[in-house]
């Protein structure tokens, strides 16, 4: 006798499924719940191996589900080239019985749910008129940022810059047919001097972009710090500016700014409002167009599920997937 099964969407199925807007929505809505049990990110640090894992769990009462997000991060696969940099696994469960409902592609639904969370920080923290997008790491999650921010601004120009120029010039002959004005760039600096909206998308662990360089008025989605010792921007930015953060105990310990809070340079009441207030009402983000504006985003494990939950029931409706018994 088969029992109740487990629906399985791979990578191919789920690009079927949820798009740009599929992700923003979910992203509103993560921000939004009002009840949820989600304990920090858990690191399973391999040094050895250049690498790490990280466990996320997360409960959110309105959508019924509760799960797991099990992924990895290995910068140097960038170079090897048989695997992606970030793998992950996100397991949905039924929170009354603790069955498996499903199992998705983690690594689709983080570069998805991590471009519509920096969009959508920018819809709410940036200006309305931006023009000039720049784009600080030119790998999957500056794709991602990039498509997230298209239906939402009416940009004249897009900037890239890498830490290889190869890198950045594969960027722009892949993205190009999306956006037809891309410009390579061949420093930071020159990248973000002028930008409206500035991305970073990389491992760094050292600053990379200076205060001096950065537009009165620009807004910064700083998306790559997500572990212990990472680092894009140089603290005092974080320190005069108008700081929104998706968790606190997750950026004062793997952020943006992890880095200026261990020095002291940062304290917790730098901190102006989480994404969540902002979306909710409860707090404002940006009050003058002259402001500078940053979301420090490490990621959250409310964001994979509700986007999982979504992907889950449009491939039920639309009979996709394939169905496994575990039990």
């Amino acid at each position: 006798m088969i029992g109740p099964q487990t629906l399985l969407l791979t990578s191919q199925v789920l690009q079927s499924l949820v798009h740009e807007r599929d992700a923003l929505e979910a992203m509103k809505d993560a921000f939004g719940a009002r009840v949820t049990r989600m304990p920090s990110k858990l690191y399973l640090d391999l040094p050895s191996f250049h690498g790490d894992f990280r466990a996320m769990p997360g409960y959110i009462q309105d959508l019924e589900v509760c799960g797991l997000k099990w992924v990895n991060s290995h910068p140097d696969n960038l170079q090897k080239k048989e695997f992606p940099a970030v793998m992950g696994i996100l397991i949905l469960n039924d929170p009354s019985t603790g069955f498996p409902l499903a199992i998705l592609d983690g690594t689709f639904i983080t570069r998805m749910r991590t471009g519509a969370a920096g969009a959508l920080a920018s819809q709410y923290l940036a200006r309305s008129d931006s023009k000039i997008l720049a784009l600080v790491g030119c790998g999957v999650q500056a794709e991602a940022q990039m498509k997230a921010h298209l239906p939402l601004f009416q940009f004249s120009e897009i900037r890239v810059w890498g830490l290889e120029k190869k890198m950045a010039q594969t960027f722009l002959e892949k993205m190009k047919p999306v956006f037809s004005s891309i410009l390579v760039c061949d420093s930071a600096q020159s990248c973000v001097e002028g930008a409206d909206i500035i991305c970073t998308t990389t491992p760094s662990r050292k600053p990379l972009i200076e205060f001096s360089w950065l537009k009165k008025g620009c807004h910064i989605n700083a998306m790559g710090a997500d572990a212990p010792g990472k680092q894009e921007l140089h603290p005092m930015i974080l320190k005069k500016s108008v700081l929104v953060i998706d968790e606190e105990d997750q950026c004062l310990h793997g952020g943006e700014m992890n880095v200026g809070y261990a020095q002291g340079v940062l304290e917790k009441s730098d901190i102006d409002a989480t994404l969540g207030e902002i979306v909710l009402g409860s707090k404002k983000g940006r009050t003058t167009s002259e402001e500078i504006t940053v979301f420090d985003s490490t990621g959250l494990a409310v964001q994979d599920l509700v986007l999982g939950k979504r992907a889950y029931e449009k491939a039920l409706k639309e009979g996709l997937g394939q169905w496994v018994s575990f039990f």
